[in-house]
């Protein structure tokens, strides 16, 4: 029998290779997604209220998010045929060409909900394709969790269960913290409440995750990471209080409820990015979840790879 020994990876170098996704371009691309995607929603409900201070700067909002978005992910790749590539085939086990089609499809029609928004022009044209986009929201704020849980990052991927409630609910106080932001206080009501569910969803599903994943939620409490989801933690906290307090009646508390927001969102997709890639370069968070992973399955009995299953 060979003893346990503590697990050293070979000659220093990480089990994994780290993401070589550059963090302003890939974590910005996180954020403008999700900011994008829950704008379309709270502008499609502010429009069917009535408050069209509201969902005007949102409609502008989501297109000029997902452009920037795009522009990042464009920059990340280094040229836009590489994008374009992605377009050749659609298949549906790939949530990298999924995400393609579906940014491919819902940009142009936060575009024309826009751009008929600023002009005046063609409104009921602007309003399908304002409701086109806030079916598609939802999708755009969280397909970008599945993409980076597709992958062997241990912080990603172990958090795939509850990874995409986390960037619904950073997505809808995103979009919360710019329609407080740029409304009128009096038509700002959609987006107080878009705050609080947003806040109770994301706060909610990144603690479940954390508890549920283990070891490989260390280093979302750990270093910068670490520091970042507090940041995220405390300026979601404030910005929702501000919005819920006071955001009705004072229209500089609901600003600066509104840009905490939108800052504890960045924050967390910020945060995210660098627990997944701290994990990629420590080998542990790779190989002592598979120790654990294979001691239980010979506890329950369970056949392990290169062995016979008990008679």
């Amino acid at each position: 029998m060979v003893p346990p020994t503590e697990f050293a990876s070979y000659y220093g170098r990480p089990v994994l290779k780290k993401p070589v996704w550059r963090a302003l371009d890939i974590a910005g691309y996180l954020f403008l997604g999700g900011l994008a995607g829950g704008s379309s929603v709270l502008a499609a409900g502010a429009a069917a209220s009535g408050r069209h201070g509201l969902a005007r700067p949102l409609r502008v909002g989501a297109f000029t998010a997902i452009s920037l978005s795009l522009a990042a992910l464009v920059h990340d790749l280094g040229r836009p045929a590489r994008f374009l590539n992605m377009l050749r085939v659609m298949k549906p086990t790939s949530p990298m060409s999924m995400g393609s089609w579906l940014l491919t499809g819902y940009a142009p029609l936060a575009g024309a909900a826009a751009a008929s928004t600023v002009t005046g022009r063609l409104p009921r044209v602007g309003a399908a394709a304002g409701a086109a986009a806030a079916l598609l929201g939802p999708a755009v704020a969280s397909y970008t969790a599945v993409l980076i849980s597709d992958t062997a990052v241990p912080t990603w991927h172990d958090g795939h269960r509850e990874m995409p409630f986390v960037f619904c609910g950073s997505a809808a106080t995103a979009a919360a913290g710019l329609g407080l932001l740029v409304s009128p206080a009096g038509q700002n009501a959609p987006a107080r409440r878009a705050a609080a569910f947003g806040a109770v969803l994301e706060l909610g599903a990144t603690e479940l995750m954390r508890r549920r994943m283990g070891l490989s939620a260390e280093p979302l409490r750990t270093g910068r990471a670490g520091q970042l989801m507090r940041a995220s933690r405390i300026l979601t906290c404030a910005g929702t209080a501000g919005a819920l307090v006071a955001g009705r009646r004072a229209r500089g508390v609901a600003a600066a409820a509104g840009a905490a927001l939108l800052a504890g969102s960045a924050a967390l997709r910020f945060g995210v990015f660098q627990a997944g890639v701290s994990s990629a370069e420590d080998p542990k968070y790779t190989v002592l979840p598979q120790r654990e992973r294979l001691a239980g399955r010979a506890e329950a009995g369970a056949p392990t790879c290169g062995t016979k299953p008990p008679r």
